[in-house]
């Protein structure tokens, strides 16, 4: 039996698999995930969330997929690694993943960058103006997005009807992407929305835990974690969701095998004293939208 049924656990809670029924929406998480949606229905063209490692970024990209699988107007292809080497391997992956048709008689290996450019374009005209569909492409770690290929988007975003764009992009990435497009005026100045994932409070850190445990099935009586538990949690993880949910299953594991009851204290600090004697990356709190806020406009 594993250790969560033992707890009454029908899941595992804590999962750091971005699992978007595990997903919880703080505010920030929901407002970025509503005016996501919001652009996307309007056509705006792009939408780009900025969070340091750990805020909820590629968790929020699952639940915004979950989303639109409910519906069918929307054709929406998600890239999880986008180093890629050249424009024209970017624009083969796009041709590939979004199943577009080329001539009978060619091979994808041998079409050239501007015909690529010409095909998207033909495919986009007919899924989005003649079929009325939204075309989505969603880049996760955005930040690892070269020069090239950021220029290669902001061509894509050329690809527009009087009224709408013809592909709508979404991404997601760390302050280095700001880094990168900062001296890009004509890529900025197409940004539609634009967010900034901040780490948890303390409050939300408490709903996050009670939120996942209850998704996994906990429905007993008896409180599963202490107030000062989960305030030491907080306090280690600095609200990064990320690092409440991969402590919150060692203290889980180590709950079972010392024999307790509940989490309190004293065992969450334990679990982070062993952690602290293999330190790695601390995580410190970043105004992200302070940030951003000040240096996009």
């Amino acid at each position: 039996m594993t250790y969560y049924k033992l707890l009454g656990f029908a899941k595992e809670p804590f999962s750091t698999s971005p699992d978007p029924d595990f997903f919880y929406l703080t505010k920030e998480h929901d407002m970025a995930l509503t005016n996501i949606l919001i652009e996307l229905h309007l056509k705006r063209g792009l939408t780009v969330i900025f969070g340091d490692v750990g805020t909820g970024k590629t968790s929020l990209s699952r639940k915004l997929i979950q989303e639109l699988n409910k519906r069918g107007s929307m054709i929406f292809h998600m890239i999880l690694n986008p180093d890629f080497v050249d424009e024209r391997q970017f624009l083969t992956t796009l041709v590939r993943n979004f199943n577009i048709e080329i001539s009978a008689d060619r091979d994808l290996k041998s079409v050239d960058v501007l015909e690529l450019r010409d095909t998207i374009e033909k495919f986009l005209i007919i899924k989005a103006v003649e079929e009325r569909r939204t075309v989505i492409l969603i880049i996760d770690e955005s930040q690892k997005l070269n020069i090239a290929t950021l220029e290669t988007l902001r061509v894509l975003l050329n690809f527009e009807t009087n009224e709408y764009k013809l592909i709508q992009l979404v991404l997601l990435g760390q302050l280095e992407l700001y880094v990168k497009v900062v001296n890009m005026t004509n890529f900025l100045d197409r940004i539609s929305f634009k967010y900034a994932l901040n780490p948890l409070d303390a409050k939300e850190t408490r709903e996050l835990i009670h939120f996942r445990m209850k998704v996994a099935g906990y429905n007993s009586s008896m409180e599963l974690f202490t107030d000062e538990a989960i305030a030491e949690i907080y306090n280690y993880s600095r609200g990064y969701p990320r690092r409440i949910t991969m402590l919150c299953h060692k203290v889980l594991k180590e709950l079972i095998l010392h024999n307790k009851q509940i989490v309190d204290r004293l065992l969450v600090k334990s679990v982070i004293d062993k952690e602290q004697q293999f330190p790695g990356k601390t995580a410190t709190a970043h105004p992200y939208q302070q940030y951003i806020d000040q240096n996009i406009h």
